[in-house]
């Protein structure tokens, strides 16, 4: 059976959690609490696994459905959606940590610990977040001579 939006609306909860099936693994897991979450269910190497996509309504029918196609397309390469997931959070806080702001306040941190004088270290914050209103600067962009 294919889900619609009225049918998803319509699941109230029950005394335990259950299942509103979609299709091709998507499913609405329905908790006693009232809360509604998009799962994928898939096999990879012979392991029944269970992708997490987010709370209804925030992602609604359309985007579980388009999630869940992106899925079965990693899949069709052989690659894990969870472990894909991982690694895209993981690359994205690397990403934030090596944000001039990061590396900014890493080295005031570093400089206090160090006893500099606090009015030396209310310039370095100033001349600090006076370069991070302008546009993003990453530290692995441009070449090294740019960097440096």
């Amino acid at each position: 059976m294919v889900l619609t939006d009225t049918a998803i609306r319509n699941a109230k909860p029950a005394d335990k959690p259950y299942k509103v099936t979609d299709s091709q693994g998507l499913y609405l897991l329905v908790n006693p609490r009232g809360s509604k979450l998009w799962r994928i269910k898939y096999r990879i190497d012979g392991v029944e696994r269970k992708l997490s996509l987010g709370a209804y309504p925030e992602i609604t029918l359309a985007e579980a459905r388009a999630a869940r196609d992106a899925a079965r397309r990693q899949l069709a390469h052989a690659i894990d959606p969870n472990v894909a997931k991982r690694q895209a959070r993981i690359e994205a806080s690397i990403r934030a940590s090596n944000s001039f702001a990061s590396v900014a306040e890493e080295l005031i941190e570093k400089k206090a610990r160090e006893g500099l004088a606090e009015p030396t270290l209310e310039k370095m914050r100033w001349l600090s977040n006076g370069v991070q209103k302008g546009p993003p600067i990453g530290v692995e962009e441009g070449p090294p001579f740019q960097i440096i």
